[in-house]
């Protein structure tokens, strides 16, 4: 991991143009074309230019909007598909700066994104600690909120990857699907 002092001097030893196209880059949220700029123009590593990304992505990416985290709501949300829920399920979603929850409706056909759980939504209602009971926080907080909604609907609960974000977990599988 680099050092505050190496990320300022990488940062200031770009082209002005090219902190600006990097910088508008990760307002977009496109973190990988901003790693191949740093790269191109300082010639430093993958995580050398991931220290400076997540320096920059904080001052210049508009902050997470944290949605309804209101169980209620996303009932609502998943009665209003037009189709049978099967379940509800938490999936990790996350990217080099943000780790996130999406919390899904299971469907006969597919899967619906209820809501996105995000580390802010995890601080406010968890408080500051970033593991809970040896879980990250955010993992506990979509487990509550999943919990509740797939409570309200009758349907099961499913988490992949509870303890860990882990985009490889396996996921819930619908009655029939191939492989059962």
């Amino acid at each position: 991991m680099s050092t505050d002092g190496q990320v300022l001097r990488w940062w200031e030893a770009l082209p002005s143009d090219t902190r600006a196209q990097v910088d508008e880059e990760l307002r977009r949220g496109r973190h990988v074309p901003a790693l191949k700029l740093l790269r191109d123009a300082l010639g430093v590593s993958i995580p050398q230019g991931m220290d400076v990304i997540g320096a920059r992505v904080e001052l210049v990416r508009p902050p997470v909007e944290d949605g309804p985290v209101d169980p209620r709501a996303l009932v609502r949300k998943a009665e209003a598909l037009g189709e049978r829920v099967l379940a509800v399920e938490a999936v990790w979603d996350g990217d080099t700066v943000h780790d996130r929850f999406v919390l899904l409706a299971v469907g006969e056909t597919r899967d619906h994104p209820l809501e996105a759980v995000y580390a802010s939504t995890a601080t406010r209602h968890l408080g500051p600690d970033e593991r809970v009971g040896g879980r990250p926080h955010v993992a506990v907080a979509a487990e509550a909120i999943g919990v509740a909604v797939a409570r309200a609907l009758r349907v099961p609960f499913h988490f992949a990857g509870p303890d860990e974000p882990d985009d490889r977990a396996p996921r819930w599988v619908r009655p029939g699907a191939a492989g059962c």
